[in-house]
């Protein structure tokens, strides 16, 4: 099954009185959606009983918990102090969504630390490596970590290197956010040739069933020749990327992903826009 869902509330969820995140899932159910991605970019501040109830709420109302670990997690660090934070950060992000009854956390691999790419990313894969024993020690082997694809160009995580790390541990998946990859490319990643091109890649390093299954994260985002400069919403005519070639591809692909929505204050409303014209490609696929 494809899941739709936004990252965090929607400006639109506010409007309509929601007061609380313990809401959401009654809100996002009534939108048709079926997924919700927990946003700890801030740090990992949620209690476990609020927790567990969040994961109540989206367990009665259908809904597929994921979290967004800390942005200032640092998998490169040349600061062992620094990688240790890390650490410790996935372990409470991973303690956090296995409360809430999800199985996945998204990780941005962070700043390469003065270091060339190919030394940032070996010693990320230490990292990461090390965060998998940690979570297998606290008996948290069932939560997925998700290295995520990153939008500004002087950032680690680009496509290949976001696959490298994933190589490490079957258990990982990847997390293929299409506007960052579009914003370092500066527009590159924006037609159906250049997702087929992307989803090829994923498919031939991690095995079709893996790819399947990996976690998307989808906004029109502005750059710069830098990269990544900030979120938009569906409504932006300027900056990709388009979501109709990417829902067709995977359509025609039978791929199973979930898919979060990080459009600026309408994430709720554009995720179910994708999930409408998944809907319709779906429909029409059937037909023929």
């Amino acid at each position: 099954m494809v899941r739709f869902g936004p990252a965090g509330n929607g400006d639109l969820f506010y409007e309509n009185g929601g007061k609380s995140t313990l809401q959401a899932p009654e809100w996002l159910a009534k939108l048709g959606l079926n997924a919700y991605e927990y946003q700890c970019g801030r740090g990992v501040a949620i209690k476990e009983n609020t927790a567990r109830k969040l994961g109540d709420a989206a367990q009665s109302y259908g809904i597929e918990m994921s979290l967004h670990a800390p942005y200032y997690i640092s998998l490169a660090s040349d600061d062992p102090i620094k990688r240790d934070n890390s650490l410790r950060y996935i372990l409470a992000s991973a303690r956090a969504v296995s409360w809430m009854g999800g199985s996945r956390i998204v990780v941005h691999p962070g700043g390469l630390g003065g270091l060339s790419r190919k030394d940032a990313l070996l010693l990320a894969c230490d990292t990461l490596k090390r965060s998998q024993e940690l979570l297998d020690d606290e008996e948290l082997s069932d939560v997925r970590i998700c290295p995520e694809t990153m939008g500004k160009i002087n950032q680690l995580g680009n496509l290949d290197e976001v696959l490298y790390m994933c190589e490490l541990d079957e258990r990982f998946l990847p997390c293929i956010d299409f506007g960052h990859l579009n914003s370092r490319s500066i527009g590159g990643v924006n037609s159906k040739e250049s997702f087929d091109a992307v989803l090829d890649k994923i498919e031939q390093k991690l095995g079709k069933e893996r790819a399947s299954q990996m976690h998307i994260h989808f906004s029109k985002i502005e750059y710069t020749k830098a990269g990544e400069k900030r979120h938009l919403t569906f409504s932006d005519t300027e900056f990709g990327p388009e979501p109709a070639p990417l829902i067709e591809t995977l359509v025609t692909r039978g791929w199973s992903p979930t898919i979060i929505c990080e459009s600026r204050g309408t994430q709720d409303v554009d995720a179910s826009a994708l999930k409408l014209l998944y809907e319709s490609y779906k429909t029409s696929s059937d037909k023929h």
